[in-house]
Formats: C-alpha cells, sequence, structure tokens
C-alpha cells in the first residue's frame, strides 16, 4: 500500500496555490504604496545597527564624547553672539547645501538653529558609519534614512524657524501663504488626475522639443528608428547610431533647439539615426533584456547600414542604453562583427560594486519585494521611479521645493529639461527584474557571466576606441563607478569628467555658461590609473565638453562624403511619418 504521504503521489493543493497567490498580491499591495521599498529590508537594516551599536561600547563612548563635545561647541557659538559680533560659524553646510545661502541664517536665533541642525546631522552620519561587524549595504541604508528624516525636520522647513519665509510673508502680507496654497491644490489635483506638472503642457515633442527634422525609418514592437535629415552638404561616412536609456524617452538628447545634442551633432557633419523606445504596458511584461538588444541596437544597426550603405557605425550609448551598447559591443566582438567603429557611452556604468545611492534601494530582499508589485502591474510605473530618484536628492527636489512653492508661493519656470524629466515611461517586468539582479546584485557583466545567445560575454573582447563621459555629482552613475570600464577592457579609452548631474552635465551646448570639463586619454593596453591620480593628471578645460568629442569623433571617422538617401523604401527601410514619431508621444 502506498503512503499517502509519498511526494509522487501527492497532487497540488488548490488551498496551498490560492495562500500564495494572496500573499503575493497582498505584498504587491504594500509594495505600491511604499514605492518599492521594503519596510522588512529597512526593519533588518537597522536591526543591523542597532545590534551591532550594542555590542561595541568604544564606539558608543566615541559618540557620547562626539556629542559632549559639539554641544560644548554649540553653547560657545551662542555666547559669543552678541549684537556687535557675529562670531565663525562652527560648522559650515556642505557646498552642494544651499538651504541656508540667505544671510538671514546668520542672525540669532536662526543661527543657533541652523548650528544645531548641522551639528546633529554630522553626528548622526558619524553614528551610522563604520559599526564593526555591520553589513555594508545596511550601514548606508540606515545613514541614507536617517539622512532623510532630518532632512524632513531640518528649521528651513518650518515658518516658525525659518527667516527667509518669514521675510516673505511680511513682504507680501501673508499672500503667499495663500499663493502657495493654491500651488499646492494645483499640483495634488493634476497628480490625482495623473496629469504632467503646471506649463509642461508647453514642451510637446514635436512642437517645442524634438523638432529636430527627421523621418521614421523602422518600427518594431520595442522601437521607432529616427533617420535626422542632412545640414551640411556633405557628411562623415560612418553614421552614428545613438541608443538612449529606455528608463526615460530619448529627447533628453534632443531638447529645445538650443539645447540639442542630436542637433549639434548633425551640424558637425554626421548622419545620425536615433532609437526611439516604446513606452510599455503590461502587454510587454515578458520582454527582457535579450529582447532589448535584438529588437533595439542590433535591429537599429541592420537598418542604417541598408539605409547608408556604412561599413563601420559609431555606437553612441546614454545611461542604461550605455550599457546596453556595451553589451552589445562584447557580443558583437565574441562572434566576430566588426560593425562597430567606436563606442561612446554617456553617463554609464558596465561595473556595478558601487551602484551609487540609487543600490540603496536594491538587494535580494527589496528585489523580491519589488518584483511582487511588478508581477501585479507588468511593469515598474514611472511615478513609482520618479519618487525614489527625487529621495536622492530630497534637499532640493523636496524639501527646497516645498518651502518655495507653498510657503514662499514661488514657483519656478518650467524649461524643457524639467519638462521632459516628468515625462516618465514605464519598464517591463521580466527586463527591469533581470537588469536589477544580474547587473546591480550580481555584477555578471564586469564578471563575465552575463549571458548572450546563451553564452556569456566579456568587455575584455572590446578593442573599439572608447570615450567614455561621467559627471562629478552623479547620483544614478557615480564616475568612479563609471571610470571602472578601465579595468574591464585593454581598448584605447578616452575618460571625460565633467561638472553637473546625470542629465545636465550630458546636456551642455557650448552656448552654456559656467561649463569645465577634465580630459586624458589611456592608449590601447596602456596601464592602469587609479581615479584619484586620473584627475590630478587630466587636463583641465573651461566650457562645453561637446567639442572634445566632436573632434574625438572626427579623428575615428572618414573623410566627409556625398549624402545618404532618407530611409531605403527598396531595401525594406522606408520613410514612415517625420521625426518625432508615435512611441515618444505615447503617454
Amino acid at each position: 500500500m502506498t503512503s499517502l504521504s509519498s511526494p509522487t503521489e501527492q497532487l497540488p493543493d488548490p488551498f496551498d496555490q490560492t495562500a500564495a497567490l494572496v500573499d503575493r498580491f497582498t505584498v504587491a499591495q504594500l509594495a505600491q504604496w511604499t514605492n518599492g521599498i521594503s519596510p522588512a529590508a529597512l526593519a533588518g537594516a537597522y536591526f543591523d545597527w542597532a545590534s551591532h551599536l550594542a555590542l561595541a561600547p568604544g564606539k558608543q563612548m566615541h559618540m557620547a564624547m562626539k556629542a559632549w563635545r559639539k554641544a560644548l561647541r554649540l553653547m560657545h557659538f551662542a555666547a559669543a553672539n552678541q549684537p556687535w559680533t557675529v562670531p565663525a560659524p562652527v560648522i559650515t553646510p556642505l557646498p552642494q547645501d544651499h538651504r541656508w545661502d540667505d544671510p538671514a541664517w546668520r542672525d540669532l536665533p536662526y543661527a543657533l538653529w541652523q548650528q544645531s541642525f548641522l551639528l546633529i546631522q554630522q553626528w548622526w552620519d558619524a553614528a551610522t558609519r563604520d559599526v564593526r561587524g555591520m553589513d555594508p549595504h545596511h550601514e548606508r541604508v540606515v545613514n541614507f534614512v536617517g539622512r532623510q528624516i532630518l532632512d524632513m525636520l531640518a528649521p528651513s522647513n518650518s515658518i516658525l524657524t525659518n527667516p527667509v519665509v518669514q521675510r516673505r510673508v511680511l513682504e507680501t502680507g501673508g499672500a503667499c501663504l495663500i499663493e502657495g496654497m493654491q500651488l499646492l491644490r494645483e499640483d495634488v489635483e493634476r497628480r490625482i488626475r495623473h496629469s504632467p506638472p503646471v506649463a509642461a503642457e508647453a514642451f510637446k515633442p514635436g512642437e517645442q522639443v524634438a523638432v529636430t527634422a527627421g523621418q521614421v525609418v523602422w518600427r518594431n514592437e520595442l522601437i521607432e528608428l529616427i533617420q535626422y535629415a542632412p545640414t551640411t552638404r556633405k557628411v562623415r561616412p560612418e553614421p552614428v547610431l545613438i541608443v538612449p536609456a529606455w528608463i526615460m524617452k530619448y529627447y533628453i538628447l534632443d531638447l529645445s533647439p538650443e539645447n540639442s545634442l542630436v542637433r549639434w551633432l548633425v551640424e558637425q557633419g554626421y548622419t545620425v539615426f536615433m532609437i526611439s523606445w516604446r513606452n510599455p504596458d503590461a502587454s510587454l511584461r515578458d520582454r527582457d533584456m535579450e529582447d532589448y538588444r535584438r529588437l533595439g541596437p542590433m535591429a537599429a544597426l541592420d537598418a542604417v547600414q541598408a539605409i547608408t550603405g556604412a561599413s563601420k557605425v559609431h555606437g553612441v550609448g546614454y545611461c542604461l542604453g550605455g550599457t546596453l551598447l556595451a553589451i552589445v559591443a562584447a557580443a558583437m566582438a565574441r562572434d566576430g562583427d566588426d560593425r562597430l567603429a567606436s563606442m561612446t557611452l554617456f553617463a554609464a556604468q558596465t561595473e556595478f560594486s558601487e551602484p551609487g545611492e540609487l543600490g540603496l534601494f536594491i538587494d535580494s530582499s527589496e528585489l523580491e519585494f519589488l518584483d511582487e508589485m511588478m508581477w501585479v502591474q507588468g511593469y515598474l510605473d514611472s511615478r513609482q521611479m520618479a519618487g525614489t530618484f527625487e529621495l536622492l536628492r530630497s534637499n532640493d527636489l523636496i524639501w527646497s521645493r516645498l518651502v518655495s512653492e507653498y510657503l514662499m508661493g514661488e514657483r519656478p519656470p518650467m524649461n524643457d529639461l524639467m519638462a521632459w524629466n516628468a515625462d516618465g515611461t514605464r519598464l517591463p517586468q521580466a527586463m527591469h527584474s533581470e537588469y536589477l539582479r544580474r547587473l546591480f546584485l550580481n555584477d555578471d557583466l564586469a564578471e563575465g557571466r552575463f549571458p548572450v545567445d546563451g553564452r556569456p560575454v566579456s568587455l575584455s573582447d572590446i578593442h573599439l576606441p572608447i570615450f567614455a563621459v561621467g559627471t562629478e555629482t552623479d547620483h544614478v552613475a557615480p564616475w568612479h563607478s563609471v571610470y571602472k570600464l578601465h579595468l574591464l577592457t585593454d581598448s584605447e579609452l578616452t575618460f571625460l569628467l565633467t561638472n553637473g548631474g546625470h542629465n545636465a552635465g550630458v546636456v551642455s551646448p557650448p552656448a552654456y555658461p559656467n561649463r569645465r570639463y577634465r580630459v586624458l586619454t589611456r592608449p590601447a593596453e596602456g596601464a592602469y590609473l587609479d581615479p584619484d591620480n586620473w584627475e590630478r593628471r587630466a587636463v583641465p578645460h573651461e566650457g562645453s565638453w561637446w567639442p572634445e568629442w566632436a573632434e574625438w569623433l572626427g579623428a575615428h571617422s572618414g573623410a566627409p562624403v556625398a549624402l545618404p538617401p532618407m530611409g531605403a523604401a527598396d531595401k525594406g527601410y522606408p520613410p514612415l511619418e517625420p521625426a518625432p514619431g508615435s512611441y515618444v508621444r505615447e503617454p
């Protein structure tokens, strides 16, 4: 007689399956409320910190002494602050912290509140670092969350403790508060309706932005390929194929005409092609990184060569598009496909052991939590992703904005970059989960485990000339992480570091003021130079980095030739519609 407990005889229990679905749905609903951030993971990080700190009496004594010294310094500052004298501050804000720029913060009692806050902020930073035995990821999480809480409680956020707001209230007779409430009501209504921010409608693709002339010459379920019309009598024989990130719409590189990298590049005498990614819905939930590679850059490369007849193409990738381009280049090198003339990467990571503050939200437990949310939706929504990015710069993007708009009644004018930033996209479940797991968590690309066509690729196979751009204040792709490409390939590599952040550092037209950059080329198979020594040796320049890149691109291009046709109907690539096409307009 067969035992009823025999695994081979057991049938699936419908109740177990139902229970599992209920659990998944419950977690998914919670994830939507928390923007995909796992409360359990946060609790685990804080338990790790608290338990290890409890076992570190030396650290506790050190922090107690720090607190006592800071309290004494604050008392001396308060005692020295007399009507006829302004003592030197005990602590100065970080250079990027502009909440305290107004001279009114130097007067009592505001100076005392500001100094108290900055000292507490500094103490907390020390309390959450270098706790013996603590997981490094948990250390970063606890430190980050503590900063968010402190920033929320900063004296700059309250009418009662902010002298700049008080002055504004007196100047307007309180009208600024009424105006601020009206702005708040308008923003809440727009958020409920899922409408774009106020005045963003003044920057519509094809009307005020993304207006560089061209044609959509290819379309599949993931991309439209745009070929831009030439503005010179001849062009370089190697066309340029740009692979933007699909976590944002492509026209970050084709904003208003004066800010358009595409327009400027066309004016330098290049035939430019741009991938415009589709904004996916739940029907594309199963599209993964291989689909994005095959239907994206590879399909576009076939089209570019068929239309222009060029044997070589310059590949350009931005952010996640640059990561994908590096994967494409490695796979092509492995397979003996030599159609790329060069590779340019804008703020793109290929090594993720230092993913920056964005990596705070990604570990194995947090990814499982996020997966459940995407399982219900079929994608990661742009609003959920935008909330995470705002937290990375909460001083500027959340609290300073709330004070300026809702307490002082001053809404900054909309511009093309701000409107683009509000025009978000979705990410398919399969692709996003694979990207986070294989690249962020496991670092498979840098360690030679990332599969293409069932076989792993290695960046060491790439022997193209490479131009890589990092930005000084990038919270998404920190430049030290971008720089690690030096460790992964022996190619000739020109690395350029520009001021600005992930977006504003890349959108750097020559007419912009206050631009600067450093650049240095490592020859093929040259010796490694660490980032600190690179920064000391790299040649500093004033102005936009675009002309530097154009000079490099020209050095790796042939002499100008006759213009290619717009599309090639006889080869299956007829012009379908004028740029910017349909996909970029999808909500």
